[in-house]
């Protein structure tokens, strides 16, 4: 299992990189692997300011559906467009090319309320 140290981490499984004022996110090693193979992601939020912990899209798998949830609160500034034709990139590279947005920060303190590595790893229970 794959969880970077010099990211953070959401309880819902998603990772955030910041850089700035701007943070790339994206679903965990471990949440890929429990969804199994990914065949579509929707997020029609680009251009939208959510708070935390709001809904901004889903991503489907052969077997489930899952809601991707806010880690920090700020304009989606950025989808990535290659999940639209190839979804799949989020199993073979979820940490690279399989990120899924980028927000536009209106709170940075709220970093505060994710996850290390070592908490996120004792969270799944590795």
């Amino acid at each position: 299992m794959n969880i970077p140290e010099n990211l953070l981490y959401t309880e819902d499984h998603e990772w955030v990189k910041i850089d700035g004022d701007i943070a790339t996110v994206g679903i965990t090693d471990f949440a890929q692997g429990e969804l199994g193979d990914i065949v579509y992601v929707e997020i029609e939020t680009e251009g939208d300011t959510i708070a935390k912990g709001e809904l901004f899209g889903t991503i489907e798998a052969v077997k489930t559906v899952s809601d991707l949830f806010m880690p920090m609160s700020g304009e989606v500034a950025e989808f990535n467009e290659e999940l639209e034709s190839e979804p799949e990139i989020v199993n073979s590279d979820v940490y690279g090319d399989g990120w899924m947005i980028k927000i536009k920060l209106s709170d940075l303190s709220e970093k505060e309320g994710l996850l290390s590595a070592d908490a996120y790893k004792e969270l799944i229970g590795k």
